[in-house]
């Protein structure tokens, strides 16, 4: 019975942050932070169709917001969409060096190396 009220609790708190970053979002329809942070906490939620659908829509409307590309590659790793996700990587490595984003620029390709090394090992 305590698990489930924990449980609750928690997925209340998930809610009330979502409804707060939506009201957030009417205030600044274009901000893609608020957007990046509606998809994360979706991911959150474990509503990965959601989480899925509200990261490509970022990158179709803010294509230069470089922090979606790494999540949304894992989301696809996660989704058992490798060749999607090494897409996402290589396009999300190409806005990174574009604006000089050297942190986002290693993670990108940290991920994307990790992931042609775990295809190489099945063959």
């Amino acid at each position: 019975m305590k698990a489930i009220l924990v449980k609750f609790e928690i997925k209340k708190d998930m809610s009330t942050r979502l409804d707060q970053l939506q009201e957030f979002l009417k205030e600044s329809p274009e901000d893609p932070f608020l957007k990046y942070a509606i998809a994360a906490e979706y991911l959150k939620q474990q509503d990965e169709q959601e989480a899925l659908a509200r990261f490509e829509q970022l990158i179709k409307q803010h294509p230069d917001y470089v922090g979606t590309y790494y999540h949304l590659g894992k989301l696809y790793e996660k989704m058992d969409k490798q060749e999607v996700a090494i897409i996402t990587y290589k396009n999300g490595i190409e806005i990174a060096r574009k604006s000089r984003n050297f942190h986002a620029l290693g993670e990108l390709q940290g991920a994307l190396s990790f992931l042609v090394e775990d295809e190489d090992d099945e063959f």
